[in-house]
């Protein structure tokens, strides 16, 4: 039986007091941001989400920085009838304690569909893939993902099926998106691979 692997520890400011997201039998949770700078220089601004629970434990004491630890999920939500698939850390702890930031991750899924090789204009390497990690209850999470250099080479010779295990980050991009009313500025949410292994490959 294929193990569940999907972990990832953040640590970064909270942005604002969290909000009530949603009910969900019975237990209540809640929704806020944390910013995690990276080594660059650029903040990576991370949605949470916890149950009320882990919130109300939380000790306040340790700092002004919060260390969360749980799994990268997604959600496909309904808006104005287009869909729109959304990435979060779902918390299973949330501590306040000082300390240089953090964004440490480890997925491992099989491509859910093929994976896209191209170029930048400066001509660096990228592939896009997208991995079904699967979690409890027969379920999944899609993960976005990005491979660089020659660990792009290397995926995109994979296909749909091929199981991948990733060492990374969650990270946060802005684009522009056009609509029949203007251009917008959206944020993206995907999985930035520092290393990447192809653990099997389907016949």
């Amino acid at each position: 039986m294929e193990q569940n692997v999907n972990q990832i520890t953040i640590r970064g400011q909270l942005t604002a007091l969290p909000e009530f997201s949603h009910e969900n039998h019975g237990k209540r949770f809640y929704r806020f941001q944390l910013d995690v700078p990276r080594l660059s220089g650029n903040i990576d601004c991370l949605p949470v989400v916890a149950e009320e629970q882990i919130l109300e434990e939380m000790d306040l004491s340790g700092g002004c920085m919060l260390t969360v630890t749980g799994q990268v999920r997604s959600h496909n939500s309904r808006v104005g009838g287009s869909r729109h698939l959304l990435i979060f850390v779902f918390a299973a702890s949330v501590i306040a304690e000082d300390g240089p930031p953090c964004n440490d991750l480890v997925i491992e899924g099989p491509l859910c569909k093929e994976p896209i090789y191209r170029r930048t204009p400066l001509g660096r390497e990228i592939c896009d893939g997208m991995l079904a990690v699967t979690r409890n209850f027969r379920r999944a999470d899609y993960l976005p993902c990005i491979f660089w250099g020659r660990t792009a080479e290397e995926i995109s010779l994979c296909h749909t099926g091929d199981r991948i295990h990733i060492v990374g980050r969650l990270q946060s991009r802005t684009y522009i998106k056009r609509t029949e009313e203007g251009q917008t500025e959206r944020v993206a949410y995907e999985i930035s691979a520092l290393s990447a292994q192809i653990t099997q490959q389907e016949m």
